[in-house]
């Protein structure tokens, strides 16, 4: 069978996402960090319908904190960025949901508790009664873009780290990419953001998700990540990125489109930057969710961006202060399961 990955505009069945486990690191981070999980599922299930997992001990606190539509369902927990621990969600050539089960092995072992998020995949496959599409590629959801037309931005930092696939060349990695979710044209980033990159913070990153760096909106149309000031460490970084999709063509042959939406003013926390991104925004029926930064300038101007690209859906704002500062945002903390007939 063949396999896609629809685009991430299309309609959903659902979104799906993980509550904090009770003795992780979000939850140790503060209560600013569950009550912003919370707000996200509160704000997407006024739009599609919300499935949270939650570990057995965190289950009553999720309950008490969700809108009583949000169904809740116990399963062991190492962490809660279901984007990346949980599978991707593609169709079949007849129409019929699968699911992609990347292994999963901590951000290329950044973390040293994943054992049960590498079980995941196929927890929420099965509840979703979706077909295992089995890979032997280390990969997060959060590693990906996609156009639902073939094309797929991903960066050389990640799915080329050596600590995720050691040895894998960009050809076996774009033939797996081909074989599990349709990409015919895959677009290679250079890197992450440098906070992504764990230069900072260690522990604290992805080793370079693109999913702050660049995302399609609609086909041949990329929005990015604009860092405009020369002095910051990010500025290099998206000059380069930028450069390779303005080389790139997509998998229909087109030039893409850039939509630049720059940064807030940097944030430092103890001393470090943190790379807030507006890229980082999730898709829902007929809506966006997007983050914002206490950055009452730029957040308006993200907020005004996305009015004008998608004058029909209605953009939500979710302060995601308290996400960035455990390694990213709503889109990586939300999976969405396509409808298919």
């Amino acid at each position: 069978m063949g396999y896609r990955m629809p685009a991430e505009w299309a309609p959903h069945t659902r979104t799906w996402m993980a509550w904090p486990p009770g003795g992780g690191a979000v939850q140790a981070s503060g209560p600013d960090a569950v009550a912003a999980w919370a707000a996200t599922a509160n704000r997407i299930v006024d739009l599609e319908p919300v499935t949270m997992v939650a570990a057995p001990e965190s289950f009553r606190q999720a309950r008490g904190r969700l809108d009583p539509r949000i169904t809740v369902i116990p399963t062991d927990l190492d962490d809660a960025w279901l984007r990346d621990s949980g599978p991707t969600f593609v169709v079949d050539d007849d129409g019929r949901l699968a699911a992609v089960n990347w292994v999963f092995n901590g951000w290329g072992q950044t973390v040293q508790n994943y054992a049960a998020d590498a079980r995941l995949g196929a927890f929420v496959s099965g509840q979703a009664q979706a077909p295992v599409v089995a890979s032997s590629l280390v990969n997060e959801g959060g590693g990906i873009h996609v156009d639902g037309e073939g094309t797929v931005i991903v960066t050389e930092t990640v799915q080329l780290h050596q600590a995720r696939n050691p040895g894998w060349t960009k050809e076996q990695v774009e033939q797996e990419l081909a074989r599990t979710i349709g990409a015919r044209t895959v677009i290679w980033l250079e890197r992450g953001l440098m906070g992504d990159m764990q230069q900072f913070r260690p522990g604290i990153g992805t080793n370079g998700h693109v999913d702050v760096l660049a995302a399609f909106v609609r086909p041949g149309v990329v929005v990015v990540h604009g860092q405009p000031d020369e002095t910051h460490h990010d500025h290099a970084v998206m000059a380069e990125n930028v450069r390779r999709l303005r080389e790139a063509t997509d998998a229909q042959g087109r030039r893409l489109e850039l939509v630049t939406v720059d940064a807030p003013r940097t944030v430092l926390e103890d001393g470090v930057a943190i790379d807030h991104s507006y890229v980082n925004f999730s898709f829902v029926n007929d809506g966006l969710v997007m983050c914002t930064f206490g950055d009452p300038v730029a957040d308006q101007r993200a907020r005004q961006t996305f009015e004008e690209l998608f004058p029909s859906r209605q953009i939500v704002e979710v302060d995601a202060r308290a996400i960035f500062r455990n390694g990213g945002g709503v889109h990586c903390i939300t999976q969405q399961q396509p409808a298919v007939p």
